[in-house]
């Protein structure tokens, strides 16, 4: 028989707590039914742990500040209402966004639509429709040049220096209205800042390319979008704050630039100052060895994550996992967050003054 070492968990110890069946009703509330998938397994038991985590972080002392990566196409997968619901109620404070997220919320704060299709068509039909397809969501390919041509008049009403994303977003997002919904549009209403450190990799950026071009043929000095300065501003944001936590949607860039941000920090100021919550739903897998995929543990190595952080990962679509614990997080803590305050933050150019809670 295999000699177990007395520093070992012993085998009563493991077998200690029974798993208990799910249990369901009309009467069962999603809130409800995530907190009983603690007793469950595979991913709806990490489902309930990133319940677990969503709560230290909204209910911490020390006023944690929530940067949520989002990445993914999910404002057409019909996320957009639960991103500006996690805006309305305090849920997040900082938004690190793809670019195509971005566009396509844009888009649909131009009155456009995305439209239900299916992924087994015939895409050269499509084409000739001019119809664009991301999975199984349609567009009008025609409403997109238009939305291109929208983002280049507006770019020519801005000063021509150097701005940071977050600078260029807040006045984009400014121009829309209240209907249609926008996230990047409330966002600007509540304060949260958005930046997009590829905004390049976007129909935005294709759409400031072409700004650009028309500026260089009217020899005119065209407006500059610095990606340094983006890490120089949330390098601000992350040293000001007591604590903080990430949310990621997907992995990219978004991820990236919210892993590094304590990396920043330690070279800038020349402390750590890592992560203290983190939460992730994706959908890669850690042994190909890419960022969107890799651990909470393997970030630790980095000194990203904090050695006693408190982490969650689900592996799932998050158009499926991102509305559950969002409404299962509105439906639990709601005296949580009443008590949660907003942060405000004060900007003089790329200089972050003030960040409060009011």
């Amino acid at each position: 028989m295999l000699k177990v070492s007395e520093n070992r968990p012993k085998k009563r110890d493991l077998l200690s707590k029974p798993l208990k069946h799910v249990k369901v009703s009309k009467k069962v509330s999603i809130g409800d039914l995530l907190n009983d998938f603690h007793n469950s397994s595979f991913q709806s038991r990490n489902l309930a742990y990133s319940l677990d985590v969503f709560e230290k972080m909204l209910s911490d002392n020390d006023r944690t500040t929530i940067f949520l990566g989002l990445a993914g196409a999910m404002i057409p997968g019909g996320m957009k209402q639960v991103l500006i619901k996690m805006i309305e109620e305090k849920l997040i404070d900082v938004i690190v966004s793809t670019g195509a997220n971005l566009y396509h919320d844009f888009f649909e704060g131009l009155g456009g639509h995305h439209y239900i299709g299916h992924p087994q068509v015939d895409d050269k039909l499509l084409l000739s429709y001019n119809i664009d397809r991301i999975y199984d969501t349609f567009a009008d390919d025609n409403r997109f040049i238009d939305t291109d041509f929208c983002i280049r008049k507006l770019a020519e009403e801005l000063e021509p220096r150097t701005y940071s994303t977050r600078e260029f977003l807040e006045f984009l997002g400014g121009k829309l209205s209240n209907e249609p919904s926008s996230f990047l549009k409330t966002a600007v209403e509540y304060g949260v800042p958005v930046f997009c450190p590829a905004l390049n990799d976007s129909s935005i950026g294709i759409s400031l390319t072409k700004y650009y071009a028309e500026c260089k043929k009217k020899v005119k000095k065209p407006l500059i979008i610095d990606p340094i300065r983006d890490v120089y501003e949330l390098s601000q944001i992350k040293q000001k704050s007591k604590k903080s936590g990430a949310i990621y949607i997907g992995g990219g860039t978004p991820k990236n630039y919210i892993q590094q941000l304590p990396l920043v920090v330690e070279i800038l100021q020349g402390r750590y100052q890592s992560h203290n919550y983190a939460l992730q739903i994706i959908t890669d897998s850690p042994h190909w060895g890419g960022l969107s995929g890799c651990t909470f543990s393997e970030a630790q190595s980095w000194g990203k994550i904090a050695k006693d952080a408190s982490m969650a990962t689900v592996h799932m679509d998050a158009t499926i996992g991102l509305p559950l614990i969002v409404c299962a997080v509105l439906q639990r803590f709601e005296k949580i967050i009443n008590q949660r305050k907003r942060l405000k933050l004060t900007w003089n150019s790329d200089e972050l003054k003030e960040l409060i809670t009011i």
